[in-house]
């Protein structure tokens, strides 16, 4: 992997990539790069937020939980936004919890810098309230996903929308972490993963799941994902378009 800490974040993060010359020349100082390992709880809900983060091949799961520990995935953020729009949309504190799904690297920015750019200058005002509009329409969208669609539907969803948001085709996450986010038992996760191999879209073996039939996975995921996709690309001006994977993805379930 080539090494980020010495080229721009421009070129990873499209948030980063889309702010105009000025804003981009005030905030490039202060951001730092983070390697964030998986399972990282970024903030839990109701903690103040001290910075925002530009994930550049890292996974950022936003969770909602219930007091009896049950949760559910409310959207995933990667390398086309921000964990963190609490800070510039008037709050200091976030509803949800944060949590990484894949291990990376982010851009974090202090909530003071971020919210004084914010507040000073429309540009980067306009460029994080229309990507905060697509978030929007993310998180509406798997609400709808996880009411009606079926496991195997939701698990083609999740898969697909990970690998369009890293730079390799393999992705590491625990068979629990799924059932969480999908809000399941993990036995369902097991049996939609058995059908999958079923069809051939999947090999399974050595705790390894690897994609197949990335076309037919998008087949049998539902509308959903590429509803999120058209969302994506109209929410920044930079196109966020569905990776092209080498031959075979792989999915780790430990």
């Amino acid at each position: 992997m080539r090494d980020l800490r010495t080229s721009s974040p421009l070129e990873h993060n499209l948030l980063l990539k889309a702010l105009p010359d000025g804003a981009r020349e005030r905030l490039l100082p202060y951001l730092e790069l983070v390697e964030v390992p998986r399972n990282k709880v970024i903030h839990n809900a109701g903690e103040k937020l001290r910075y925002a983060y530009f994930p550049v091949d890292a996974i950022v799961a936003i969770m909602n939980t219930t007091e009896s520990g049950a949760s559910s995935e409310v959207s995933i953020v990667g390398r086309e936004g921000v964990v963190g729009i609490a800070i510039f949309m008037g709050g200091q504190t976030s509803s949800s919890c944060s949590v990484v799904l894949q291990a990376g690297r982010m851009y974090r920015l202090l909530a003071r810098r971020l919210h004084d750019e914010f507040d000073r200058h429309g540009e980067l005002l306009a460029l994080l309230l229309r990507y905060t509009q697509g978030l929007m329409h993310q998180t509406a969208q798997t609400a709808i996903c996880n009411r009606y669609h079926r496991i195997d539907q939701q698990l083609c969803r999740l898969i697909l929308q990970s690998l369009d948001r890293i730079f390799t085709d393999e992705l590491a996450i625990t068979q629990e972490h799924i059932a969480a986010m999908l809000g399941v038992r993990r036995e369902s996760v097991t049996e939609a993963a058995g059908r999958m191999r079923e069809l051939g879209l999947i090999q399974c073996r050595r705790g390894m799941v690897k994609v197949i039939d990335r076309g037919g996975i998008e087949k049998l995921s539902c509308e959903c994902y590429s509803i999120m996709q058209r969302g994506d690309s109209w929410s920044i001006p930079y196109s966020f378009q569905p990776r092209t994977p080498l031959s075979g993805a792989a999915m780790s379930f430990f």
